[in-house]
């Protein structure tokens, strides 16, 4: 390992803010070992390593880790932002495309957490980097597994950070809304796919497709969200959440102390979609 050199891992590394934040950690001279099932779709640019990552398998996860630690020593960050929407009805999602919605979007995290952090404590120093949502605490139909894992893992990182912060360790979410990326698409494909024969939701399902093709136009782009996975990586003295923008701080802020008002507000737009 070169002196001085710090090292990031990214998970979900080959498309969208994952993909971009692999690339500008790179640009900023960090050696980037970036994991994801596609590893045909992550740069090779300087500083990038593109490592096979399936989050839900305990053995790719472990062989991650030991392969970065066996050529760097440690891990300064670790961003957990492998994670996609199993949208659908919750009646109607099956059971195993539930536990897969956990497997990655939360337990998965967890294990390369458990797996990196003796190394951060026997260093001194860590940043543990989950890429949670503002749908963590807002939520919309078709949505509740996915809103359950985002809710989970901000959870586990509060309570993880009052654990490891003795050690010079940090753990801190990253809080995206809407985007403009791949992840509004599969959502929603994901929601016709978990749609049962003649299913009374279907049209629950084609009113929240148009109201997501509306909103998701004007988000931030992954690049731009990628500005805030580093952020929360370098800051001198870490936030507990990173909101790209004031509207989302505020969003969670009226769901937070005013749930009533939320729900009613979002019954107003799905009755005017």
């Amino acid at each position: 390992m070169k002196d001085n050199s710090r090292v990031v891992a990214i998970t979900g590394a080959s498309n969208g803010m994952g993909l971009e934040a692999t690339k500008l950690f790179a640009s900023k001279d960090w050696i980037v070992y970036a994991g994801a099932r596609r590893v045909d779709k992550i740069p090779t640019d300087e500083g990038i390593i593109p490592l096979a990552l399936d989050v839900t398998n305990s053995a790719s996860n472990r062989a991650f880790v030991d392969r970065i630690l066996a050529e760097q020593g440690q891990i300064d960050v670790l961003i957990n932002n492998a994670g996609y929407g199993e949208y659908g009805p919750a009646e109607e999602i099956p059971m195993a495309n539930i536990r897969k919605q956990f497997e990655t979007n939360f337990f998965g995290a967890v294990e390369l957490t458990q797996l990196i952090l003796p190394t951060m404590r026997s260093k001194g120093f860590g940043r543990i980097v989950n890429i949670s949502s503002v749908g963590g605490y807002v939520y919309t139909p078709l949505g509740a597994y996915y809103h359950a894992t985002k809710a989970a893992i901000q959870q586990w990182s509060d309570v993880l950070d009052t654990e490891v912060a003795q050690f010079g360790i940090h753990s801190v979410c990253v809080n995206p809304g809407s985007t403009k990326s791949d992840w509004n698409s599969i959502a929603l494909e994901n929601a016709e796919k978990n749609l049962q024969a003649d299913s009374p939701y279907a049209p629950l399902v084609a009113t929240v497709k148009k109201g997501f093709e509306r909103v998701y136009k004007g988000g931030p782009t992954s690049a731009e969200l990628a500005q805030d996975f580093y952020k929360a990586a370098t800051a001198s003295k870490p936030e507990l959440r990173y909101y790209h923008s004031i509207g989302d701080r505020m969003m969670v802020r009226v769901a937070k102390a005013h749930p009533k008002l939320w729900r009613k507000g979002l019954d107003f737009v799905l009755k005017h979609i």
